[in-house]
């Protein structure tokens, strides 16, 4: 059976110092790519996540999923021996990715002047609630404050709704793939310089980035934004429709499109509508053009409703649940989840990278890992002593 080829970071040492989501989530987008991830972690509790329930055998069923194809070290970075192995360690490593309070590092003299002074060449990136600087730099920012100060929470939801926030922790993981694109942006920009450099990305920042619909309006007209439910901001119709049995997702968002649809379902009728004619007057008429799909759409069963749409070539996708999702036929036909091995735990369920690369795929290697379970590994390629460290 012949090996995987080497992941397009093959080669490329990252130390990961994080908790929770923006750091380990970064570095296991690079790990994913091949990169070597030494996750450092605090001896006896770890990353926060190793916290968080369900338990499978002892075992945090997040944990083993977010933080996979990782090393893991135990170092305590308040104690002398323990930073001085931590600096040894990033001396040999190409990326350092981390997520404690702005300073934190650097009090612990592990900030990037410090590290870059014995490694000219390391790709520093700092993952924040609000950034190194500025006037919020100090407070504690959590992906519900970066969601609710970015704008998300007031266009989430539905209207005359309660605020709502992103069922996932959007800002998080945003922050979390900006760091992983930037440090692959400074790798290839140190192919040409020699020399790293410093990144700082925030979640706040980041949960901004997406305001690309918002940003068209507020800057262009100067409507404020807001909750839509499921509908889209400028186009209709594009959102859910009832069903008899649950929801469709419908968009028919170009004239070819909306012809087709209004033929799938029998409502020929609105074509000649003026109320209809343009994407403009469907916005300006959305409740009845909505009223007008549902009246077909609401005596069908989904299953029904994909099947003409389809046909016709409209997009439209049900609502699907995550025991659907992990589920699903079209992800299983493409691989998309894969079993990780674990030293207790056996075979863990794991979520595919959707990155699909034709010579250097993404790796499928191990789940996350026991704590501290590579430390006296690892310490061995330094020279150091593991229980001088540990003790």
């Amino acid at each position: 059976m012949t090996s995987p080829a080497p992941g397009p970071l093959d080669g490329i040492l990252v130390v990961e110092v994080g908790s929770f989501i923006a750091a380990p989530f970064a570095a296991t987008q690079l790990a994913d790519l091949g990169a070597r991830v030494v996750k450092v972690e605090a001896p006896g509790t770890g990353d926060f996540v190793r916290g968080n329930a369900p338990f499978v055998d002892g075992e945090s069923s997040a944990f083993v999923r977010l933080n996979r194809n990782k090393e893991s070290v135990a170092l305590d970075l308040k104690s002398e021996e323990g930073r001085a192995a931590f600096r040894d360690l990033v001396a040999r490593a190409d990326v350092l990715v981390e997520n404690l309070r702005p300073g934190a590092m650097r009090r612990m003299g592990l900030g990037y002047e410090d590290l870059a002074a014995e490694n000219p060449r390391l790709l520093y990136a700092s993952a924040s609630g609000w950034g190194q600087d500025g006037p919020l730099a100090d407070l504690p920012g959590l992906d519900i404050m970066a969601q609710a100060r970015s704008g998300l929470m007031s266009v989430t939801g539905f209207p005359d709704a309660g605020p709502a926030k992103v069922g996932v922790p959007v800002c998080d993981l945003m922050c979390a793939m900006y760091v992983a694109l930037g440090v692959v942006a400074g790798l290839r920009e140190r192919d040409r310089s020699g020399r790293g450099q410093y990144l700082d990305v925030s979640l706040y920042e980041s949960g901004v980035s997406l305001a690309v619909w918002e940003a068209g309006r507020y800057l262009g007209d100067g409507t404020v934004p807001g909750p839509q439910g499921s509908a889209h901001q400028s186009q209709a119709p594009y959102q859910a429709f009832v069903t008899v049995d649950g929801y469709v997702t419908i968009g028919a968002n170009t004239p070819g499109l909306w012809q087709r649809l209004c033929e799938a379902l029998g409502l020929t009728a609105l074509l000649d509508d003026e109320r209809f004619a343009g994407n403009a007057e469907r916005m300006a008429h959305r409740d009845d053009l909505v009223a007008a799909i549902e009246r077909v759409t609401g005596d069908l069963p989904t299953d029904t409703v994909i099947e003409r749409l389809q046909a016709a070539g409209v997009p439209c996708a049900p609502i699907q649940t995550y025991d659907q999702v992990f589920a699903d036929p079209a992800l299983e036909a493409r691989d998309f989840f894969w079993d990780a091995p674990h030293p207790t735990l056996g075979a863990v369920r794991q979520v595919g990278s959707p990155m699909r690369f034709s010579r250097t795929p993404a790796r499928r290697g191990s789940a996350g890992p026991l704590l501290g379970a590579d430390t006296d590994a690892v310490l061995a390629e330094l020279g150091a002593d593991a229980e001088r460290v540990r003790s």
